[in-house]
């Protein structure tokens, strides 16, 4: 019996496009500055450095780093502290009513559902797990903070990782075989599967890949837990 719902973000629960064509531009736009405006800050002090440690590049400087993580933005690097310092640049935005989080509508219907039934809800994304907090405090359908019971990102490890699926397992404290994952990218429903957590692919892009052992919806209507 399912018991717990882990579900990625981009493509899933959110549009891809929100995040390529407004939280991307948007963090590109304002990384200098707001690097400028808070590099002495300790936490902006140790993201700087794993920046330098990544890069190979111990000795760059502050100009040096905003053109590695300009170029890591458009190349649309997975890299934790990229991804952690985003979600700086995102918070600014977000509270300042640039723009709120793009949630479908079905996935925050069935999401509240779920929560109301009793299901444990988490979130596993590659974007920091403060962006992630973000996007469902602002969400279009207001503060949605309450349904969701934890959040992962890329510090537990890859998302195509199976180790990553393990970890997530024994941290909220369910076996495999009573966790859901819902993903719209085959290689980490792979990995979650190989490790017997239960898997459904989202297909709302017409493009998506249906080659697969998992079980296939349009969106979150044809999922039963």
């Amino acid at each position: 019996m399912i018991k717990a719902i882990v579900t990625d973000i981009e493509g899933t629960t959110s549009s891809i496009s929100f995040v390529h064509d407004v939280l991307f531009p948007y963090a590109a736009k304002n990384l200098a500055a707001y690097l400028e405006q808070h590099a002495q800050e300790k936490e902006v002090i140790a993201i700087l450095q794993q920046v330098r440690e990544i890069a190979n590049a111990p000795t760059a400087d502050l100009p040096q780093l905003i053109t590695i993580l300009l170029n890591w933005i458009k190349e649309d690097q997975k890299i934790t502290p990229l991804k952690a310092l985003q979600g700086h640049i995102w918070q600014q935005g977000f509270q300042q009513g640039a723009f709120k989080g793009h949630l479908y509508e079905d996935a925050y219907r069935h999401l509240k559902q779920w929560k109301n039934e009793g299901f444990k809800i988490y979130i596993y994304s590659s974007g920091s797990e403060q962006a992630q907090r973000l996007l469902f405090k602002y969400s279009d359908f207001g503060d949605l903070s309450a349904l969701i019971d934890g959040y992962f990102d890329t510090r537990i490890g890859g998302k195509k990782e199976s180790a990553s699926y393990q970890k997530i397992s024994a941290n909220i404290g369910y076996p495999p075989h009573e966790i859901l994952f819902l993903s719209d990218i085959t290689a980490e429903l792979d990995a979650a599967q190989q490790v017997g957590i239960k898997t459904i692919c989202l297909a709302r892009d017409e493009n998506t890949t249906t080659h697969h052992p998992h079980i296939t919806v349009k969106d979150f209507s044809g999922i039963t837990p």
